[in-house]
């Protein structure tokens, strides 16, 4: 790996640490940007995982302050993040390869579809909840809420840590800052618990894996403060318009 290709790597992933800490959506710049130094798609899954991990953990360390109290629920949801995880991370290794380059546009356009309209699809699930005379009720430490998308984070990540952004955002009532800094734990457990099943089955390159995961950890530190600051609205039409030319891209690579 020449100097050229660790550059754009570390710098990647200070923009996909930032973007992780922010909003969400960093596998969505940091997965191709690992395909295009030429690694295969499921060894650049993998390593995105890792190499993303190190930006979130340290977000969610930073604002540790508003997680929620560390009692029965929040183990629950702990053991949820890691145990969907790692069924996602299982499911990954036991897809043959060519599956999976063909189902990369498919995965990119649903994190990007789940990044652009997670705020409308939680709206949804309340007015439903209404619609049916039931009172709306959501926690941060939901098992049958994290589980799923656990899953999901695991087997291929892009779009997880938005939709979870969303979906918490509803849990607590509006406070960004605490629907974040639970979006990054629960990211960053997934991450570490796929991340363990595929260094144990060597799928993982630790070059690449290392320089972008130096850049992550400075865009989560710097992340997790700028959160209080940014414009949301802003990051996420730049978030939604690269995924889209990115699926775009992928589509005709694998498919045609």
């Amino acid at each position: 790996m020449d100097l050229n290709t660790v550059l754009i790597l570390f710098v990647t992933g200070i923009g996909g640490g930032l973007m992780a800490a922010i909003v969400g959506g960093a596998s969505v710049i940091t997965f191709p940007v690992l395909l295009a130094v030429g690694l295969p798609p499921v060894t650049a899954t993998a390593s995105n995982l890792i190499a993303v991990s190190a930006g979130n953990f340290l977000a969610a360390y930073t604002e540790r302050a508003q997680l929620p109290p560390f009692n029965r629920a929040f183990v629950g949801l702990i053991l949820a993040s890691v145990l969907g995880a790692l069924l996602g991370a299982v499911l990954l290794l036991a897809t043959p390869a060519r599956m999976f380059e063909f189902l990369i546009p498919i995965l990119l356009g649903i994190a990007t579809i789940l990044f652009a309209f997670a705020a409308q699809i939680t709206a949804w699930l309340r007015a439903r909840a209404h619609a049916r005379g039931r009172e709306w009720k959501m926690s941060v430490t939901s098992v049958p809420l994290v589980l799923p998308i656990s899953v999901y984070g695991g087997y291929f990540g892009a779009g997880a840590g938005t939709l979870l952004l969303g979906v918490l955002s509803m849990a607590t009532e509006g406070d960004y800052r605490s629907a974040n800094a639970a979006k990054n734990l629960v990211s960053s457990l997934n991450t570490l618990s796929a991340s363990i099943w595929f260094i144990a089955n060597g799928a993982v390159s630790w070059p690449q894996t290392l320089a972008m995961a130096a850049g992550c950890l400075i865009g989560g530190f710097c992340g997790a403060h700028l959160s209080r600051r940014i414009p949301q609205r802003a990051m996420r039409v730049v978030v939604v318009a690269v995924g889209a030319v990115l699926t775009a891209v992928f589509a005709w690579k694998y498919w045609f």
